[in-house]
């Protein structure tokens, strides 16, 4: 614990909260969106601004505690929480500011992905950002990032135009190709390696409001059938679509009958960004294959889609994930994800295909420390259940549908996606060549490691 007496030095620094164990807020505000993450930070920094920020990253320099950085909160190893140290809490950052004759969005780094989705679509613009609108922007952003934009746009990181953070020794940076390039190229997919990210610019595009999107889904024993005709669809696709592919049982959703409600079904989340008439187009076929047993492929709003798989990923759910990317989709591989998806033990768990080619593939891999450019799918076995009693009956499945499909892995994987347990063999997977850049970076910039309660880039000795 900190002494309180050093708290109360704190205090005096801030215009924010110092919410201390116990307190109303606390538990609040030490929650996140991974209900297996139950971590008690010894004192919560709630900023209001920069300036409470650069009040804490001093603080927890000068006084050696550990110091960790909750945005939205969503990323499933729980890494925004510490236990015994300080939490910096950025959740009532949240302005987003609009320019749009430069097509460029300022958004704080406490914003989720509908803030800035709300605020740019205003506009008739879009930022390329994930699936999930309760997603904070900061994790998915300095993670790389991808969403239904990256087979036109690439990586979140790739529309960067600059971040603002407090860096070690409690000085306000901003990162860009002209300003600190070193840092800027680390920042785009290194995590919070190297500071305290406070604000992004990112490149906008025009987009909707309203496109061709939705979802659609099959029997379950249809799978192998669908798949195939996924893998083709894709393979040929024009980068205006995106077709995220899903094995699990179905929910009790609106939209699906309820005799196929807690049976097995390969659910395709489709969204064409293009003009409504090239979309509507390019989905016809995937609306006329076999006998669907729910469609909302429609004209919509670009914020619904962004938003169509929130309530399939509430917040204090348990969470257990395994990822790698791939080369493409091969029919073996097929043929596994078809048989362990008929057998998912849990309502809430899937096997997700998701496809990462096109503009992710046309930079070079040392672009930035993102790199894994010649992915072109990810898959994600993508556990979540409610009992903690279960906890080792779901991850023992996961765990299970990881090895059997891992030989298709290009060898790399998702940074964001890692879990608690996943350590520097996985960190070298998800970086590859471009870790060894980032270790010199992460020397130069953050010598001590201050900033170690993370996906952790350990400086050189």
């Amino acid at each position: 614990m900190i002494d309180p007496k050093l708290l109360d030095e704190l205090k005096a620094r801030i215009r924010g909260t110092l919410l201390l164990p116990g307190q109303p807020g606390y538990d609040d505000a030490r929650s996140v969106w991974n209900g297996m993450i139950d971590r008690r930070p010894a004192a919560i920094l709630r900023c209001l601004g920069v300036a409470d920020v650069v009040a804490g990253v001093n603080f927890a320099r000068e006084r050696g505690v550990p110091l960790s950085i909750k945005g939205g909160g969503h990323n499933i190893s729980g890494l925004a929480v510490c236990d015994g140290g300080l939490m910096l809490d950025m959740s009532l950052m949240r302005g987003v500011w609009v320019d749009e004759q430069r097509k460029v969005a300022h958004a704080q780094a406490g914003c989720l992905l509908g803030d800035v989705d709300r605020e740019t679509q205003a506009r008739g613009l879009a930022s390329l950002l994930g699936f999930v609108s309760n997603t904070g922007i900061a994790g998915l952003t300095l993670g790389g990032g991808f969403g239904y934009l990256s087979r036109r746009f690439g990586w979140t990181s790739d529309t960067l135009q600059s971040v603002e953070l407090v860096i070690a020794d409690g000085r306000i940076v901003r990162a860009s190709e002209n300003e600190h390039p070193d840092l800027f190229w680390g920042l785009r997919g290194g995590g919070g390696n190297f500071g305290v990210a406070t604000s992004f610019e990112y490149r906008l595009f025009p987009l909707g409001p309203e496109i061709i999107a939705g979802a659609i889904a099959w029997r379950g024993e249809e799978a192998g059938e669908v798949l195939e005709m996924s893998r083709k669809l894709m393979a040929q696709a024009p980068p205006e679509l995106t077709c995220i592919l899903g094995m699990r049982n179905a929910p009790p959703a609106p939209w699906l009958p309820q005799p196929v409600h807690g049976k097995p079904i390969v659910a395709m989340f489709v969204c064409h960004s293009g003009s409504v008439a090239d979309g509507e187009k390019v989905v016809a076929p995937i609306k006329a294959f076999r006998k669907p047993v729910g469609d909302i492929v429609q004209r919509r709003p670009y914020v619904t889609q962004q938003s169509i798989v929130d309530a399939a990923n509430p917040k204090g759910r348990r969470y257990y994930w395994k990822s790698e990317y791939l080369g493409g989709l091969e029919p073996d591989l097929l043929a596994k994800v078809a048989r362990h998806g008929n057998r998912v033990p849990s309502p809430h768990s899937a096997i997700l295909l998701a496809p990462v080619d096109g503009g992710v593939n046309r930079l070079p891999e040392d672009h930035s420390a993102v790199g894994n450019r010649k992915t072109r799918w990810i898959i994600n076995v993508a556990s979540s259940w409610e009992a903690a009693g279960e906890d080792q009956t779901h991850i023992e499945w996961t765990r299970g549908v990881w090895r059997d499909t891992r030989a298709f892995s290009t060898g790399g994987t998702y940074i964001n996606f890692l879990t608690e347990d996943e350590g520097a063999e996985r960190i070298q997977a998800a970086y590859g060549p471009n870790l060894a850049r980032l270790v010199e970076i992460k020397t130069k910039w953050d010598p001590q490691n201050l900033f170690r309660v993370n996906k952790n880039i350990a400086p050189r000795t």
